[in-house]
C-alpha cells in the first residue's frame, strides 16, 4: 500500500529544464542543468526522490507491486495533464530495460507507466522505438565520466514510424539526466525534433 502522507510531491519553484525542485525561485535552472547542456527540451516529475520514493520504486521493481504504477500514472495524468498536452507529443516512449532484466522481473515498469498515462490522455505508446543493448549500472553511483561510459552503446533506435517528430520519454526515476540525454541524442539523430520526459520521481538519489 502506498503511504501518501510519506511521499514528497514536487513543488514550485522547479528547474525549467528537468523539473527538479530548486531553493531559489530567482534561478531558472538547477545546478545540474546549468553545468550540463541537455539534449531534451524539458521534463516533469511527480515526486522528490527521497527514502519514501526509493522504497516505493523498489517495491514496484522487486516485489511486483505493479498496481503502484496505476496510481502514479493516474496521478501524473491528473496533475500534469494540461502541461503534457501542451508538449504536443506524437507518442509516449518508455525507457527500455534490458531483455534479461525484463525476463527476470516480468515487466518493464516504464512501459506500464506509459500505458496508464497514454490511456488517460489519449496519447499512443510505442515501446518499439527504442532498444536496450546492454545492462547498465545504476547511474547514481557513478562519476560523470563513468556515466558516459556506462551508457555508451546502451540504447539504440528501434522501429520509428514515419512522421514522428515529438516524443515524451517515460521512466520511473530521473537522477542525473544522463539516460534521458543519451536517448534524446539517439532520437534526434533519427529525425525526432522535440524530446521531453515524464518520471515518477526526481532527485540526486541515494
Amino acid at each position: 500500500m502506498i503511504c501518501l502522507h510519506k511521499l514528497s510531491f514536487v513543488r514550485s519553484p522547479v528547474c525549467k529544464k528537468c523539473g527538479k525542485e530548486i531553493e531559489d525561485e530567482s534561478m531558472e535552472f538547477c545546478p545540474d542543468c546549468m553545468r550540463h547542456p541537455r539534449a531534451f527540451e524539458y521534463g516533469i516529475a511527480l515526486l522528490n526522490y527521497d527514502e519514501a520514493a526509493r522504497h516505493s520504486m523498489a517495491q514496484i521493481k522487486y516485489n511486483n507491486k505493479r498496481e503502484y504504477l496505476d496510481f502514479y500514472g493516474t496521478a501524473l495524468a491528473a496533475r500534469y495533464g494540461r502541461t503534457i498536452r501542451r508538449m504536443q507529443a506524437d507518442v509516449l516512449v518508455p525507457v527500455p530495460v534490458h531483455a534479461t532484466r525484463k525476463k527476470t522481473r516480468g515487466f518493464n515498469q516504464a512501459e506500464i507507466l506509459a500505458r496508464v498515462i497514454g490511456k488517460k490522455l489519449g496519447i499512443p505508446v510505442i515501446p518499439e522505438m527504442l532498444v536496450r543493448n546492454k545492462k547498465t549500472l545504476p547511474q547514481k553511483d557513478l562519476s560523470a565520466a563513468e556515466r558516459l561510459k556506462n551508457l555508451s552503446g546502451a540504447f539504440a533506435a528501434g522501429e520509428i514510424p514515419e512522421g514522428i517528430r515529438s516524443v515524451i520519454l517515460v521512466d520511473d526515476i530521473y537522477t542525473t539526466g544522463s539516460t534521458v540525454d543519451a536517448i534524446a541524442e539517439i532520437l534526434r539523430a533519427e529525425g525526432v525534433d522535440v524530446i521531453c520526459f515524464l518520471s515518477i520521481s526526481i532527485g540526486a538519489g541515494f
